[in-house]
C-alpha cells in the first residue's frame, strides 16, 4: 500500500463528524452573525486579511472549522497547537520559523492554538511579541470566555468572536448534507431517515452539530439493512443513538414541565416545585438545566428580599456538578425548599426594566463634573469636588445621575424580607 492509498483509507475510516466538516464559507453552516455574506470575518478571511483573532463558543458550533478554512483559504502558512499537550517551547520553534519564513519570502504563518484558555500566563506571554509584530496571526479556539479565562494581553491584541449553539434547523441541515453526500458522507449506503428521526437528533444534540453528526453514524452503522439493502432511521432509533440520555417525554410536554417547576419556585409551593423538578430528573432532563433556572429565579423572584437565595442556589450548582447526580440532588432539593421559602421580590427585575426603558429614550452619558475621572480633559478644578462617603461615616448627600435624570429613581424595594431594611436605609438618605 502506497501513502496516497494509506491517506485515502484514514480519510474513509474518519468519524462522520470529521469527514462533513466545512472545506469553506460556503459549506459553513450557521453563526450568520459573524460569517454571514457581508460580515467582518467573512470579508477579512475572502480577502486574506484575517489578524488575530479568538473564536469562542460551545462544543460543536463550528470553532476549529473556522480556523481550517482559514488556513485552506490563505496563502499563508498554517500551524496547529493543543494548548493542553503543548507549551512555550513549541511555540518559540514555530515563532522562529514564522520569522524567517516572513523575512526571506514575505509568508505570513497562522498560529491555530486549541483550548487557548489552557495556557498560564508564561505561555501566552510567548506569543505576545510575535503577535505584535507580525511575525504570526494568532487564532484561538476555545470553549471559555477568553475575557475571564485568558491573560488580558492576548485578548487585547485578538478580535473575539462568538460562536452560538446551532438552531435546530440548521443541525438538520448539516445532517441531511450528511445523509445525501456520497463522497465524505452516507449517500452510498441508501439512508432514509424520517422527519422526526432528524428533529429528534437535533433536539437531543442541544446545538452541538458534531454530537448530532455522531449520533446519526451510529444509528446508521448499528441499524441492520432491509431486504432491499436500505437503512431506515425512525425517531426511537434517533433518540437511542443521541449522546445523551433520553427525554420519555415529548419536547412540548418539557417545556410545560419546566414552566410549571418556575411557576411553583415563584409562588412560594415547595412540595409542587420539588414535585416538578425530580419528575423532570426523571424524565431525563439534565438537573444542571433546573440549577440554572433556579439561580436566574433567585434574583428575579426572591432578590433582595433575601439574598442568600442566590448563594444558596449558585453553591447547589456547583455541589452538584462536584458531587454528581446521586448525592448532587440532595442540595439542589435544598436549595428549591429555600428559594420556596423566602420572601419574594422582583424589584431587581423591575429596575433593570426601568433603567432599559429610559436609555432606550434618549440616554444621557453626561456625568456630573465631580464624578469625572480625574485624568479627564473634561475636569474643571473650579467645580465642586467629589465627596468621598467614608470621611462623612459612610453616606454624603451628591449628585450621582446626570442632570436630567438627578431627580430618576428606577429601584423601589418591596417591603418584603430583608428589604424592610433596605427601605428604611433609603428613606432615611432621602433616596
Amino acid at each position: 500500500m502506497d501513502l496516497f492509498d494509506f491517506t485515502k483509507n484514514a480519510s474513509a475510516n474518519a468519524p462522520l463528524a470529521d469527514r462533513m466538516r466545512p472545506r469553506n464559507l460556503d459549506e459553513f453552516i450557521g453563526q450568520e452573525h459573524i460569517v454571514g455574506k457581508n460580515s467582518l470575518l467573512s470579508r477579512a478571511i475572502r480577502a486574506d486579511k484575517l489578524g488575530s483573532c479568538i473564536f469562542y463558543g460551545p462544543p460543536g458550533t463550528g470553532k476549529t472549522t473556522l480556523a481550517s478554512i482559514v488556513a485552506a483559504e490563505t496563502k499563508g502558512v498554517f500551524e496547529k497547537l493543543n494548548a493542553v499537550s503543548s507549551g512555550v517551547a513549541d511555540a518559540k520553534r514555530i515563532i522562529d520559523e514564522a520569522e524567517k519564513r516572513r523575512k526571506m519570502y514575505g509568508t505570513k504563518t497562522y498560529l491555530l492554538l486549541d483550548e487557548c484558555h489552557r495556557w498560564n500566563k508564561a505561555q501566552s506571554d510567548s506569543v505576545l511579541a510575535a503577535i505584535e509584530n507580525g511575525n504570526i496571526v494568532f487564532i484561538g479556539s476555545t470553549t471559555e470566555n477568553p475575557f475571564f479565562s485568558m491573560t488580558r494581553a492576548i485578548v487585547s491584541r485578538c478580535r473575539v468572536f462568538e460562536l452560538k449553539p446551532l438552531a435546530d434547523a440548521d443541525v438538520i441541515k448539516g445532517l441531511k448534507c450528511a445523509v445525501s453526500d456520497s463522497v465524505r458522507g452516507l449517500g452510498s449506503m441508501n439512508v432514509t431517515v424520517d422527519e422526526d428521526a432528524y428533529a429528534a437528533i437535533a433536539w437531543g444534540a442541544g446545538g452541538d452539530l458534531r454530537n448530532a453528526l455522531n449520533g446519526l453514524e451510529l444509528a446508521v452503522l448499528t441499524t441492520p439493512p432491509d431486504s432491499g439493502g436500505g437503512i431506515r432511521i425512525d425517531k426511537q432509533t434517533a433518540l437511542q443513538s443521541v449522546q445523551k440520555r433520553v427525554l420519555s417525554i415529548d419536547e412540548t410536554q418539557y417545556y410545560d414541565m419546566l414552566s410549571a417547576f418556575c411557576k411553583s419556585l415563584r409562588g412560594s409551593d415547595a412540595n409542587a416545585a420539588l414535585y416538578w423538578a425530580f419528575a423532570l430528573v426523571q424524565s431525563g432532563c439534565d438537573p444542571l438545566i433546573i440549577l440554572r433556572r433556579m439561580i436566574t429565579h433567585a434574583s428575579e423572584d426572591v432578590g433582595l428580599a433575601d439574598s442568600s437565595a442566590l448563594t444558596v442556589a449558585v453553591n447547589a450548582c456547583l455541589a452538584y456538578e462536584r458531587l454528581g447526580q446521586t448525592e448532587g440532588l440532595i442540595p439542589m432539593a435544598h436549595a428549591i425548599i429555600h428559594i420556596c421559602s423566602s420572601p419574594k421580590s422582583c424589584s431587581v427585575v423591575k429596575a433593570i426594566s426601568a433603567v432599559k426603558a429610559v436609555l432606550e429614550n434618549g440616554a444621557d452619558y453626561s456625568v456630573p463634573p465631580h464624578l469625572l475621572n480625574r485624568e479627564s480633559p473634561h475636569m474643571n478644578r473650579q467645580q465642586p469636588l467629589y465627596k468621598y462617603p467614608h470621611d462623612y461615616g459612610g453616606y454624603v448627600e451628591q449628585q450621582y445621575l446626570p442632570d436630567s435624570l438627578k431627580n430618576e429613581k428606577f429601584y423601589f424595594p418591596s417591603g418584603n424580607g430583608e428589604e424592610k431594611k433596605i427601605a428604611e436605609f433609603l428613606k432615611k438618605k432621602g433616596f
